[in-house]
């Protein structure tokens, strides 16, 4: 008798365990087929089928069994699971992918996107295009997608982004979009480096014209001081000599755009350098034109390092503040120097409280040679973005005038762990 009730239990358990494997196949959405050459049996599977089919085949213990399956990622998987799956290998392309829905919501939006973008990745996802490229909706080429229901295909934009795009719609199996991909290759970049060739191009002639004679004049005037009236001799101390090393300055920011020194880095805390470095050197500067300074340093950066020359990060920072006290009008001036941590990036914000910069030229202040000032060159903020990408890190501006500017520096943060 305790023989048959073991053997009862043993072939409920059996039962069961069949139970378990056929639900769990019938749960399998996508098609498959199994060889068993051992047994002699083939177990094949449809798309949309709730049973598989049982074939008999010559038993062969030779034989390797055989999996086959034939997964569609649109119609056999979540495809909220495939983004989840994309996203970090999207991470990886430097043009800007995203995804949205038909409603324009983004369900996906890699890295660089964002980081050009100056946005949060996780706090867009599940937001309006819109909010992304803050541009409006007639000139976002995704939502044109949309509307018509056709993709681009290298489609020139030529909006404050510029650059090409590429736009692809997935649909779902009654005929709605499930989603509109966007591709686009960003070409400011480009433009940029073009313009830098091009002062590349003049420094190099300016300095070989011109250099060599102004370094001659120089040498002569200072000879022919000891032979000249003192009137004379104040002429060139106070007005010639200071104009001739004057010219010879911007010949070396002309070289210093076209070909800069080279990066002697280290790897640092963003925030040390800022309270240790930085300040020792600003606080000076603050003093003598009425500056306050204040700072806002995110704890979390000090996790992580980044890898710069402090001299040459120096000399950006400088050049900012310094901009902002010329720009400043009769009242004091407020700076405050910001850091975040974002998407594995340092931020460093350098924001005033000054005049602001108009909007017809914002987008012309980092171009070679471009000044407002009457006696700049153009190039201290062409420079400064230079360094910065020598770096591999990126710099822009933000303004609204008369309520001031913010320049904001992004560098590669990497964790002490």
């Amino acid at each position: 008798m305790e023989s048959y009730e073991k053997l009862k239990q043993k072939i409920n358990e059996l039962e069961e365990e069949l139970t378990l494997y056929k639900r769990f196949v019938e749960h399998v959405n996508f098609p498959f087929s199994y060889i068993d050459y051992a047994l002699g049996k083939v177990m094949k599977k449809e798309r949309n089928v709730l049973s598989p089919t049982i074939e008999t085949i010559e038993k062969d213990n030779n034989q390797t069994p055989i999996l086959k399956w034939n997964i569609d990622l649109q119609k056999d998987y979540p495809f909220e699971q495939v983004e989840q799956f994309l996203a970090p290998i999207f991470d990886l392309v430097s043009h800007h992918i995203v995804f949205v829905d038909a409603e324009g919501i983004i369900t996906l939006c890699n890295l660089q996107a964002a980081n050009d973008v100056g946005i949060n990745r996780d706090k867009i996802i599940g937001k309006h295009i819109r909010e992304l490229l803050n541009i409006p909706d007639e000139q976002i080429m995704t939502l044109k997608t949309l509307r018509t229901k056709q993709p681009l295909y290298n489609c020139e934009v030529l909006d404050r982004y510029y650059g090409i795009i590429n736009t692809r719609i997935l649909y779902n199996e009654d005929g709605s979009i499930k989603r509109v991909i966007s591709m686009f290759q960003s070409l400011n970049q480009m433009k940029e480096a073009e313009k830098l060739a091009i002062a590349g191009r003049i420094a190099a002639g300016i300095a070989h014209e011109i250099r060599n004679p102004l370094t001659t004049v120089r040498g002569y005037l200072q000879f022919l001081k000891e032979q000249l009236p003192e009137h004379i001799v104040t002429l060139i101390d106070q007005l010639l000599i200071p104009e001739l090393d004057r010219a010879n300055d911007i010949i070396t920011d002309f070289l210093n755009i076209a070909k800069p020194s080279e990066v002697k880095a280290e790897w640092i805390e963003i925030n040390e350098f800022i309270q240790h470095d930085l300040d020792l050197l600003l606080r000076s500067e603050a003093l003598l034109h009425n500056v306050e300074l204040s700072y806002r340093l995110d704890k979390k950066l000090k996790h992580y390092v980044v890898y710069i020359d402090k001299n040459q990060l120096l000399q950006v920072f400088i050049n900012l503040v310094r901009n902002a006290i010329e720009a400043k009008t009769e009242k004091s001036l407020r700076v405050n120097i910001e850091t975040k941590l974002r998407n594995n990036l340092a931020q460093i914000y350098v924001c005033d409280d000054g005049p602001g910069i108009p909007p017809t030229i914002i987008h012309h202040v980092f171009d070679p040679f471009f000044s407002t000032k009457t006696t700049g060159t153009g190039l201290g903020l062409s420079l400064s973005r230079k360094i910065v990408e020598l770096h591999k890190g990126s710099m822009r501006v933000q303004s609204e005038l008369g309520h001031g500017s913010c320049f904001i520096i992004e560098l590669p943060a990497y964790s002490k762990k």
